[in-house]
């Protein structure tokens, strides 16, 4: 009897030591068991996780080679139709470009290992800058649709929203304004901010204008 006293004892400063419950002891011992087989051969698997590691980054670099070659591909003939449908906007002489230059730490990121940047130059004899620095509200704006138009394909935004795509056009211009943004206006839904809402329909409203007052 005293035997099984001390061994009842035992058990129960067990359980308040690992903080279960005496009847759980067995379980928790199993538990222990096979987290000190995992610690023995640790070594080894961090082996095996590195050789993974090591395959993993490989294959990313492959792939990340062959969009960079692809990016390369697709450049030029997208910054010529991006160029020749922005002279259509009002900017006669602009110029799109589309610069595709290495990153220079070479770490591994979601979209590659390309830094890819647009910039765009509105008069004969600048340097192309980026958009940002170079370009007005309403000349972004027509710059987007042109982007928008050229990729058209491949987009799957259902809603696009142009701000003051109007901004200082009228005429020819404003009506293949319009024009473009009816082609987008089939297959996305498109909305569009504009100061010089029209009604009836004018030459940017080749699209579809209402005035504020009958806006649905």
């Amino acid at each position: 009897m005293e035997k099984l006293e001390q061994q009842l004892g035992s058990l129960h400063d067990l359980a308040r030591k690992h903080q279960v419950r005496p009847e759980h002891l067995a379980d928790h011992l199993q538990a222990l068991r096979s987290e000190l087989a995992g610690l023995e051969s640790g070594g080894e698997r961090l082996e095996k996780l590195a050789q993974e590691l090591g395959q993993v980054e490989n294959d990313y670099r492959r792939a990340a080679q062959a969009l960079s070659q692809q990016r390369k591909d697709k450049a030029q003939g997208l910054q010529e139709q991006i160029s020749a449908t922005i002279r259509e906007l009002g900017m006669p002489q602009g110029n799109f470009v589309v610069e595709i230059a290495p990153l220079d730490d070479g770490e591994p990121r979601p979209h590659g290992l390309d830094q890819v940047e647009f910039l765009v130059s509105a008069n004969p004899g600048l340097p192309p800058r980026p958009l940002n620095k170079c370009a007005s509200g309403g000349e972004l704006s027509r710059i987007s649709l042109a982007i928008q138009v050229a990729v058209i394909d491949g987009k799957t935004t259902p809603t696009l929203i142009f701000d003051e795509v109007d901004s200082g056009i009228g005429g020819r211009v404003a009506e293949i304004v319009g024009q473009k943004l009816r082609a987008l206006g089939q297959t996305k839904q498109v909305l569009c901010v504009t100061h010089l809402p029209r009604w009836p329909p004018t030459a940017i409203s080749t699209y579809w204008w209402k005035s504020p007052s009958r806006a649905t």
